[in-house]
């Protein structure tokens, strides 16, 4: 099975452990210390061969132009998540290519990353530390505010995508109504999953905690209005592990900034170095540290081995990417 390790120098060896790299070398009899950056500089004669590409951030886009160098590719394996940027129309349109993703394993971390931020939420824990700094003292009001915890509040996910799918399961453990709103998911699908469906009106209204996870796509855009912000309860808390397009970063900022909302942003590649959600009290900023980080990357890895595994022994893949749904995938 001629394979190519298409993607950054040096990416191999963070998506992959040691151990996962001997067994990716047993898999596809190819030298794992070599990586392909750019196929449009591979020799001709070496891509004429290649059946299976590995791909991952950063990899090449394997366009028309390449697949015109690569008759004999039947596969393309990617280590991350979305296939976007590296699977064009030209690989769809062949119509001959398995593309398969580790998504799958990316959504655990995500759906983690949510679950524990969903739970420190409920306790209002932003608003409680900022005041706790301010006044140094533990204050008798705290215990006996209702507004405050986990037992009976309201959960809010927009989107059963994958990682919202995880998200409602984790928080099957919990005393907390979970709601969804997706467009795309039944009222049957959603009980399933131990919560229920509802319009994006009754979901910003009722939930504690309103957790953003669905795709970015046209549709999307700025899905997150002023007016639905507007109908979130004083104190509660705005949660977006997903995009920052899908959001009204202006209105978001005026509801933060005037003590109303709380938000945890683990996304805001737009955001100016001067935003005032920066300093803001009321707002926790990671740098996406929801997907996957560190030896998180090794759960993709093993996915991607995997599908290596399956396509070696003419077994069908796990995870392999539809296609057709190429205008609505995330």
């Amino acid at each position: 099975m001629r394979t190519l390790l298409a993607m950054p120098e040096g990416l191999q060896d963070r998506m992959f452990s040691p151990a996962q790299r001997e067994r990716l070398a047993e898999i596809t009899g190819i030298d794992v210390s070599r990586t392909v950056p750019d196929l449009a500089a591979a020799p001709g004669e070496e891509l004429a061969e290649v059946e299976v590409l590995v791909t991952g951030w950063g990899s090449p886009a394997v366009d028309a132009v390449a697949l015109a160098r690569m008759p004999r590719l039947r596969a393309i394996v990617h280590t991350a998540g979305t296939v976007r940027f590296v699977v064009t129309d030209a690989v769809w349109d062949r119509g001959d290519i398995v593309v398969t993703s580790a998504t799958e394993a990316n959504a655990v971390p995500v759906a983690e990353y949510a679950l524990a931020q969903i739970l420190l939420a409920g306790k209002r824990t932003l608003a409680q530390q900022a005041r706790y700094r301010r006044e140094r003292t533990v204050g008798p009001a705290t215990a006996a505010d209702p507004g405050i915890g986990n037992h009976g509040g309201v959960v809010g996910l927009i989107g059963a995508s994958r990682i919202g799918t995880l998200v409602a399961e984790h928080l099957r453990r919990f005393d907390l109504e979970v709601l969804v709103t997706d467009p795309f998911a039944s009222a049957e699908q959603v009980a399933e999953l131990g919560a229920r469906k509802v319009d994006p009106e009754e979901l910003y209204a009722r939930s504690d905690v309103v957790s953003l996870h669905a795709p970015d796509v046209p549709s999307t855009k700025g899905m997150v209005t002023r007016e639905l912000l507007g109908l979130m309860r004083d104190g509660t808390t705005f949660l977006n592990t997903a995009r920052p397009a899908l959001v009204d970063i202006d209105a978001l900022r005026d509801e933060v900034l005037s003590g109303r909302l709380s938000a945890v942003l683990d996304v805001h590649d737009d955001l100016a170095d001067d935003d005032p959600l920066w300093e803001a009290e009321l707002a926790q900023l990671t740098p996406h540290l929801a997907g996957s980080q560190g030896n998180e990357l090794h759960r993709m890895g093993e996915a991607a081995l995997e599908e290596l595994r399956r396509l070696s022994a003419g077994e069908p893949p796990r995870f392999p990417v539809d296609g057709s749904r190429r205008d609505s995938m995330a």
